[in-house]
């Protein structure tokens, strides 16, 4: 595959992320068949990395939901000074969590084929975009970007933050950036409890 196909197509990727990362979330509401113990551990969990994604997201504003990518300018601080990726950290918690509360009543092998098969999509997805957003990054703001890279992981959150992180968390975009995640995320919430209540 040459340079100009596989740009192409990480571009297509990153476009269309959303409709591919609700195929697992589909799956879970169509299959998944929760317990009580289930929700209570998957639950909290879910949660928690919805809280990831919104402390990002305050930080990085609106430019997060478009179809191509953009910075208008390179954010270091808060959750950015202890991972490059906070959003899709966050994500991956979230999804871990929806796939632990969904699955809590289901056979082994289908309850692992749920939970495994959409975090393998999900790394995939996010394996795909992620070097097509740090080219466009790179392009962007050169140096200063190489330099953040040899300070904060990519997908491993460090403990100790990057000191003098650069941008501000402004909590009023969220409402704003995170609308439709919201919905997912109530969507998903409502079908956890129908089938926790089927169950």
């Amino acid at each position: 595959m040459n340079d100009e196909t596989s740009s192409a197509l990480r571009a297509a990727v990153f476009k269309y992320r959303g409709t591919l990362l609700a195929l697992p979330a589909a799956a879970l509401a169509a299959w998944g068949k929760p317990s009580a113990f289930s929700v209570a551990v998957g639950l909290p969990l879910a949660l928690a990395g919805e809280a990831i994604r919104c402390w990002a997201v305050g930080y990085s504003g609106v430019t997060t939901r478009g179809d191509v990518v953009e910075a208008p300018q390179l954010v270091t601080a808060g959750p950015y000074a202890h991972v490059r990726n906070p959003l899709y950290v966050g994500n991956v918690i979230t999804a871990a969590g929806f796939a632990i509360a969904f699955t809590g009543g289901n056979r082994s092998g289908a309850r692992w084929a749920l939970r495994l098969g959409g975090l393998a999509l999900m790394g995939a997805v996010y394996a795909t975009i992620v070097p097509h957003e740090e080219r466009f990054l790179h392009g962007q703001f050169g140096e200063a970007f190489e330099r953040y890279c040899e300070r904060v992981p990519r997908v491993v959150p460090q403990v100790d933050p990057m000191p003098d992180g650069h941008g501000r968390w402004d909590p009023s975009v969220i409402r704003e950036a995170e609308s439709r995640t919201f919905a997912t995320f109530g969507t998903m919430l409502g079908l956890l409890i129908l089938r926790a209540l089927k169950a």
